[in-house]
């Protein structure tokens, strides 16, 4: 016999009352009614009903509407008429009058006569009502459809002489927002942008560039910059400057190889559009530079990172200086050409830039000299290469002008610099190449890599600190800097001494955080690239000046006290110091105050002041190792 399992869910049925014993009075157990469900209230079946009728369709609604009209119109035109007292007083009038009220009420026509007329009124009337709606329905399409074409930056842009920038990365925003402050400096212009990316996204991540009351515009587009026809909506053979960034994601060289391609298949092979554009893997820059074409410049932006790294270890403090260099804000580096430039010696027209700084010259064939001797003589195509706030603002007189007073100032030769040892600290791409410009200017790297605390740093003259690591997907690359600084800063309050500290950042939010001292540079690489990227899309020229002012060997940007060219307590003007540091073979562009870290480039020459130790003059010369002769 099969067992009958008993059941543990609680029966629903109602329990038998036990049997009345003798004598025992049965009372009734009343058993409960269930009160009527409540059903659904008015507004929840008129929502039920509008709902069904939304579904069958637009012939429903428009029946619906229009009993719905004629029920609100006809009474309230009934009203007004009989309310009337220039109303006709028969019936019949008073319903012609009515009629007409709502004929022209709702566009029917409103004609009174034979019921034939009256059809044929409303007949005409519903055309035309329905022509009306169809037009209107067309226009608001049309108009819709180019809103979202707007939205989705996808229409063409029809301008002439704007700078064209291609790729969105991380370098983007400030690559815009110099470019806009250089057209700025013009007066009018315009920045394209055009990358894969939503347009709305690009616009609110760019509003903060630009400047404030300038007439300059900001447009941007979404399309692949890969994409010939996308290119096309740019017009890019009408632009003054086209810019090609990589973007952070994999394979971005190769991105830039083929915009470069299609670049050149809207624009042809013989129209003169400056071409600038950016590569992150040296060994990708021959590639690009065949498809970019001749005229073109490609720069290669992680061995600009390392040079500005050793530029910095060589000469401490360099980091604002590179920054003030490259910005459009204050001067900025300009190639001059004016008439009656060939033939003239380079020394005489240093002399007489009464508003800017001579750097050096610039050859016909574009080979830079910076800092030449003062006897040397410019040929027909030269340039002359000056610090100054805008092109315009250098005008060059026939004759020398007559130069500030001269001051005395020491005779010394600068004795070569000791041997230096660095400490680099993490590791990425650029790790290889920063060792070996340290190498090329003198100083002695020491590579450690390893986690932790750095060890015995203040063994060292310097430390360099490298942002993130090769490979291993941080997703914050500055903290490991933030990390090293913190133990740098600690290790330098138990030891009492300091050394000399370069750090590289990738955010610039983070540099505020930054745990550094008084010897320490923070230094924005990917920033700094894209200043440089930003002026040479100006000049394609000074590509070569930068090239050789960023050099590890040969006359770059140094900082030397300015007691070297006048004595403590001297109070000279800026002129004075410019004509002494020319007798030592150097080129002096600006100073940095005792008692500030900020330094002013190119100031006025009759600036006079009280000149003492801590006070630097920023000059482009040769570097600490190799002394200068004074010049005649």
């Amino acid at each position: 016999m099969r067992k009958v399992r008993e059941s543990t869910v609680p029966s629903q049925r109602t329990p038998r009352r036990p049997r009345p014993g003798a004598g025992q009075h049965v009372r009734p157990v009343p058993v409960p009614v269930p009160e009527p469900a409540t059903g659904p209230g008015l507004r929840a079946r008129a929502r039920y009903w509008v709902d069904r009728t939304v579904v069958r369709g637009v012939s429903a609604l428009v029946g619906w509407l229009a009993l719905a009209c004629l029920g609100l119109v006809a009474p309230v035109s009934a009203l007004l008429v009989w309310t009337d007292s220039k109303a006709p007083d028969t019936l019949q009038g008073k319903a012609a009058t009515v009629w007409r009220t709502v004929g022209q009420t709702l566009r029917l026509g409103g004609e009174v006569g034979p019921p034939l007329r009256m059809v044929l009124s409303v007949f005409l009337a519903l055309v035309s009502l329905l022509y009306v709606s169809f037009l209107v329905g067309i226009v608001t399409t049309a108009l819709t459809d180019r809103l979202a074409e707007l939205e989705r930056g996808q229409t063409t842009v029809v301008e002439r002489g704007h700078t064209l920038v291609l790729g969105w990365s991380e370098q983007t925003p400030t690559v815009v927002a110099e470019l806009l402050a250089a057209h700025a400096q013009h007066g009018r212009g315009a920045v394209v942008v055009l990358a894969d990316r939503d347009k709305g996204e690009m616009e609110r991540e760019l509003r903060d560039a630009l400047p404030p009351r300038a007439r300059v515009r900001l447009l941007c587009r979404r399309g692949r910059p890969t994409d010939p026809a996308a290119l096309a909506r740019v017009t890019p053979a009408a632009a003054g400057a086209v810019v090609v960034l990589p973007p952070d994601a994999p394979g971005a060289d190769a991105e830039v190889t083929r915009a470069l391609l299609a670049l050149r298949a809207v624009v042809g092979e013989g129209c003169p559009v400056r071409v600038v554009a950016a590569v992150r893997d040296g060994a990708r820059l021959p590639t690009a530079r065949l498809a970019a074409g001749p005229g073109a410049v490609v720069l290669d932006v992680d061995d600009l990172a390392a040079r500005l790294l050793v530029q910095c270890v060589l000469e401490p403090g360099l980091a604002l200086v590179l920054e003030d260099l490259l910005d459009f804000a204050g001067a900025e580096l300009h190639i001059l050409r004016p008439p009656g430039l060939p033939g003239r010696r380079y020394g005489e027209l240093a002399a007489s830039c009464p508003d800017s700084c001579a750097v050096g010259i610039v050859r016909a064939d574009g080979t830079p000299h910076l800092n030449p001797p003062p006897q040397t003589v410019l040929a027909p195509g030269d340039g002359l290469v000056v610090l100054a706030e805008d092109h315009r603002a250098t005008v060059l007189p026939a004759a020398p002008a007559p130069g500030p007073a001269t001051v005395p100032f020491p005779t010394r030769p600068r004795t070569a610099a000791a041997p230096r040892r660095a400490l680099v600290l993490g590791w990425n791409h650029r790790g290889e190449r920063v060792l070996e410009g340290l190498a090329q200017g003198g100083v002695a790297a020491v590579r450690d890599d390893g986690a932790g605390r750095p060890a015995a740093p203040e063994a060292y003259d310097h430390v360099v600190v490298l942002a993130g690591r090769d490979g291993d997907g941080q997703s914050d690359p500055d903290g490991p800097v933030l990390e090293a600084l913190l133990h740098l800063r600690a290790g330098a309050r138990e030891s009492g001494r300091s050394v000399s500290v370069v750090a590289e950042l990738t955010d610039a939010r983070n540099r505020r955080l930054a745990p550094a001292g008084l010897r320490a540079d923070l230094l924005l690489t990917g920033r700094l690239a894209a200043l440089l990227i930003a002026q040479v899309s100006q000049d394609v020229h000074l590509a070569a000046a930068f090239d050789a002012l960023f050099a590890a060997t040969g006359d770059g940007v140094r900082l030397r006290p300015a007691t070297d060219f006048v004595p403590p307590g001297t109070e000279a003007p800026f002129g004075s110091l410019v004509t002494a540091a020319a007798r030592h073979g150097a080129a002096a562009i600006g100073y940095r105050p005792r008692h500030s870290p900020r330094p002013r480039l190119n100031p006025p020459k009759n600036e006079s002041r009280h000149w003492g130790a801590g006070d630097v003059l920023v000059v482009v010369g040769p570097p600490p190792g190799r002394p200068s002769e004074p010049r005649p």
